[in-house]
């Protein structure tokens, strides 16, 4: 199993290779050269699979045995999975009126990305004890990545992270998860700017190919293909537990919503939906709603300006994984992204190839939903059932209360009347716990665990990065000094 860049100008590599990547060199992302089939007995024989042990099955189908023996990824998944509080790690929550939630949030920070960002830090201490190599981990985070990144490495001698948060965009919940973990190799950096302007000193560091490699930089955010590879399993146990039986051929369509900021999980499940799983996809996004306009017009442009949501982890305007999507879809066609990623790059505006928008618009349903909606869905859901949704989980449940009959197609034949349903699974990437002031707006009571209401009377520590000044630089700076440390 070898990765190839998206835009084709850097040679294969192997898992280590992407692993400890941010971007390729050339500026795309790494992808497998090939996406592994799975057969009908296949996945019957894995619909009886923990989360975990599907973890595990998945991973070993993307990393080789050679370069990482399965005993050992077995014992790295279950070590990552140690901290979180579910036995099952993730939970299935169904509620009323044919709403089922994925849990995916029962690690140490209340959020999804603990799931893969948990078996990554793990990956990597592997692979840095046995070369004795130090990394620069360089994140951008629009709320839950951060932490969780943080969470994964923290402590680590080998590794120092370095995270950028957008101060005034993040909840005060997530940038204390941030910021009051006071160890040596984490340097948190409170910007003044949003998301995606973050996301530019990065870009810069990773395009300087001299320094990125004399320091070893590398990115933990879903530009890594280890997290994507890992989120895949969401989708494999969303359908496992939703499908209402897998006896009959062709197997049954489970509809999967997905909550979509940069695009990591929804990318996972193209790959899923690939590999063989019979899945349909919806990407489901706030106000900030680019993928929804390229899935439904083929208009992957941006707007004037990123808008501040109550879903504050999915405020971006520049989803770099559709490059992925759309590499996919494009039949692995590296010429193509390369000319359309780098005429996204100088005007921010594309208008996707009629074909290229109609296999998207076959393979992604979308939904916007505004502040309105989430608060709606987010009161809805507590008043049938006593279940606090987070505002991007709302998002997912939005999209639910909107379809008529809950998805049901009725066909009459004789005087029978039949009912035909698709299953439908929300992911549900964060606990409601992190977003008090959205749970206020909407009326509802914030129920808060010890962890979380610990954190105000703990320490913090962080930089501040000031508009106008030359964050890139700053960032130089403080990776050259904490590697003469080491």
């Amino acid at each position: 199993m070898e990765y190839v860049s998206t835009r084709g100008g850097v040679g294969a590599v192997d898992f280590e290779g992407a692993l400890f990547s941010g971007y390729a060199p050339d500026g795309g992302l790494f992808m497998p050269q090939r996406i592994p089939s799975l057969d009908g007995d296949t996945l019957r024989r894995w619909s009886c699979l923990s989360y975990r042990e599907l973890v595990k099955e998945l991973c070993s189908l993307f990393i080789t045995a050679e370069l990482l023996p399965r005993s050992l990824l077995n014992d790295l998944v279950d070590r990552a999975f140690s901290r979180f509080r579910h036995k099952d790690v993730v939970h299935l929550s169904r509620l009323k009126d044919g709403l089922n939630v994925l849990e995916l949030w029962h690690g140490v920070t209340y959020a999804f990305k603990d799931l893969s960002l948990s078996c990554t830090g793990q990956f990597l201490q592997y692979f840095l004890e046995k070369k004795q190599k130090h990394v620069s981990i360089l994140v951008g985070t629009s709320g839950d990545t951060g932490s969780s990144a943080i969470e994964s490495v923290r402590g680590q001698k080998n590794m120092d992270i370095f995270v950028l948060l957008p101060k005034g965009f993040c909840t005060q919940i997530q940038e204390l998860q941030m910021t009051t973990v006071i160890e040596d190799n984490v340097h948190v950096f409170a910007a003044h700017g949003n998301s995606d302007e973050i996301d530019e000193p990065i870009k810069e560091l990773f395009a300087d190919v001299n320094f990125a490699r004399k320091y070893n930089l590398m990115s933990l955010n879903s530009v890594n293909w280890s997290r994507i590879m890992v989120q895949i399993a969401h989708h494999f146990y969303a359908y496992f537990q939703c499908a209402p039986s897998l006896d009959t051929t062709p197997l049954p369509v489970v509809e999967i919503v997905v909550p979509t900021g940069g695009g990591g999980n929804i990318t996972a499940g193209c790959i899923a939906q690939k590999m063989g799983l019979p899945i349909r996809l919806v990407a489901v996004v706030n106000s900030n709603d680019i993928i929804h306009r390229a899935i439904q017009h083929g208009d992957f442009s941006l707007s004037e300006s990123v808008k501040a949501t109550l879903a504050s982890a999915m405020d971006i305007q520049e989803p770099y994984n559709m490059e992925r999507i759309l590499w996919l879809l494009s039949g692995s066609n590296s010429h193509l992204m390369k000319t359309l990623m780098e005429q996204f790059s100088v005007s921010k505006s594309l208008k996707l190839p009629e074909d290229l928008h109609r296999k998207l618009s076959e393979t992604l349903r979308s939904c916007s939903a505004s502040d309105e909606d989430i608060m709606r869905a987010m009161q809805r859901c507590w008043e049938e059932n006593r279940y606090l949704l987070c505002p991007h989980s709302a998002v997912a449940a939005h999209y639910h209360y909107s379809q008529p009959d809950g998805a049901c197609l009725h066909q009459k034949f004789s005087c029978f009347s039949f009912l035909f349903s698709t299953p439908r699974c929300c992911l549900a990437p964060a606990s409601a716990s992190k977003f008090q002031d959205a749970l206020l707006r909407a009326s509802l009571v914030p129920q808060l665990p010890p962890e979380i209401t610990a954190l105000t009377a703990m320490e913090t520590r962080s930089t501040p990065l000031e508009r106008g000044q030359d964050w890139a630089q700053a960032l130089r700076e403080w990776i050259k000094a904490a590697a003469q440390r080491w």
